[in-house]
């Protein structure tokens, strides 16, 4: 099942003259042995000889030379024998291993990018072997990793990855299809028609949901998939992009279990599936709201939240934001489900108890919602009816679409502006969103999309358009909320740079109504 890739990622050369307990522990560590591979261990615990004799051979492969030794002077040794990399006893071996295989990707192409193109390259061979057939790509990425590692330890981490592993095999072994690992994730390629490929990610999702066995340990955790559909004589990299793009999309869901985003779909099929059964959801009540917090970097109090549209589709399991309007728009039901959606979040508002009286909710309206002739008397009608106070509510404009007529659209913002609401543009700085938005529509807030602030503590440029935005808004008297923050570092950033808000998993993920006063208790506490 596995990928060349993935075989040459985990497959590592053993020096001749190594002790028979060399390679009982490569193979406890997960890895092959092979003669044709990148990465190669030598043992050193005797002396230096295997490392100076295979130095120039590993200079001329660009290979990771690995030097198993007894002790610290051992390395510095075998440092100066030509090693590349060094572990200190057996048990140092398995991280030593990747950390060798990660320097190996890099010296053949800077990184990442070299991952990235291996994994076009794993791509295209598959689909041309299938042609005809159709390809399905799938990213799922394990959730709580980090946590798993932080409280059972990077051994525990690791076989629960080795875990999902098999089980993903196991599950995908009556179809065609490649299952890549990079870190926690996988990539998993699929042939066959849009049915076959619906029952391999219930396969998958099914597989990573049950709770694994890990060192006597019973660990649960969740799964998130973005899966997208390979249009005819679609590039590999576009496929893969897609995919990834779902997954990222994805991270809006969580919890045990799965949470799946179906990227937009080339061929339809799979879409056109969805488009369908949405018709029946939202009478049998699948469509629901969660709602992610919004924390001020002032003082770290919880000021307001976004609801988020889920599905919990009965094959599928739950689906995010973007696969439900993807199937709403090719059913025809964008603004019954806007109007469903918008309904549906402030009715939990108005049943919310007296402790999160005090919160904001920002509810999502597309563009061709606001372009829409009688938008604003409707939403406020739906407010209204809803007995949720205005000055509570705040109409989120999400990038759905570019907004044709500007100067036509802004006096239905500025009618929910005077009747209490307020206006917030979503995802600014990528997307539709341009700096006509600010000169023309009247706005309280901008939210500065995920794909600048995750990056904004590593890269100076990502780094550099954030400030812009920050002092763009600071000029025009708006506020900001920043979107996917999950680290104290892009926290602390922002708030030095002038951020009023921010959202994102360092807070929390998008809760239900149960959770989110469990955690407006505990921080009105702290």
């Amino acid at each position: 099942m596995g990928s060349s890739m993935d075989q040459e990622r985990a497959t590592v050369r053993i020096v001749p003259g190594a002790r028979d307990d060399v390679a009982e522990a490569v193979a406890l560590a997960g890895w092959h042995a092979g003669e044709d591979a990148r990465v190669v261990l030598a043992d050193a615990r005797d002396g230096t000889a295997a490392v100076a004799a295979e130095d120039a051979r590993a200079i001329a492969r660009r290979a990771a030379l690995v030097a198993l030794v007894a002790d610290a002077a051992g390395a510095a040794r075998a440092h100066d024998a030509g090693a590349t990399h060094a572990a200190v006893g057996l048990d140092a071996l398995a991280p030593t291993l990747r950390f060798a295989a990660r320097y190996v990707r890099r010296m053949r192409g800077e990184g990442r990018r070299a991952e990235e193109a291996e994994a076009e390259d794993d791509a295209a061979a598959f689909a041309l072997a299938h042609h005809g057939a159709g390809v399905t790509a799938m990213i799922a990425a394990l959730t709580s990793f980090e946590i798993v590692n932080a409280a059972f330890g990077r051994a525990a981490g690791d076989a629960l990855v080795n875990a999902a592993q098999a089980r993903l095999a196991q599950a995908l072994a009556a179809h065609a299809a490649i299952v890549t690992r990079d870190g926690s994730a996988f990539t998993i390629l699929l042939a066959g028609a849009p049915v076959e490929a619906e029952a391999a990610l219930a396969a998958v999702e099914r597989a990573l949901a049950a709770p694994f066995d890990v060192g006597g340990e019973t660990i649960q955790v969740g799964a998130r998939i973005g899966v997208a559909r390979a249009a005819v004589d679609e590039p590999s990299a576009d496929l893969l992009r897609r995919a990834a793009e779902a997954l990222a999309r994805a991270r809006g869901g969580g919890g045990e279990g799965a949470t799946t985003q179906v990227a937009p779909d080339h061929d339809g099929a799979a879409l056109s599936a969805l488009a369908a059964d949405l018709h029946r959801a939202i009478e049998r009540g699948e469509i629901e709201v969660r709602f992610q917090p919004q924390v001020a970097l002032s003082d770290g109090r919880v000021a307001g939240v976004e609801a988020l549209a889920r599905w919990q589709h009965p094959r599928l399991g739950l689906l995010g934001a973007a696969s439900l309007l993807a199937a709403a728009d090719r059913a025809g039901l964008g603004v019954a489900l806007s109007e469903h959606l918008q309904a549906l979040a402030l009715a939990h508002v108005a049943a919310w108890p007296a402790t999160l009286a005090h919160l904001r909710v920002a509810v999502n309206v597309t563009a061709a919602d606001v372009a829409r002739a009688g938008f604003a008397d409707g939403f406020l009608a739906r407010v209204g009816s809803s007995g949720v106070d205005p000055a509570r509510v705040t109409a989120e404009i999400t990038e759905g679409g570019l907004i044709d007529d500007l100067e036509a659209v802004a006096p239905a913002l500025q009618v929910l502006r005077a009747a209490g609401c307020r206006v917030a543009v979503d995802d600014f700085g990528t997307g539709y969103s341009s700096l006509a938005y600010l000169a023309t529509l009247p706005l309280d807030y901008l939210k500065i999309d995920r794909a600048l602030t995750q990056d904004v503590v590593a890269e100076r440029r990502r780094r550099a358009v954030v400030e812009g935005v920050l002092a763009i808004a600071a000029a025009l008297s708006l506020e900001t909320i920043a979107e996917g923050v999950e680290t104290e570092e892009q926290r602390a950033l922002l708030a030095a740079r002038g951020c009023t808000y921010y959202q994102g998993f360092l807070c929390a993920e998008p809760l239900n109504d149960a959770g989110l006063v469990a955690l407006v208790a505990g921080n009105a506490s702290n």
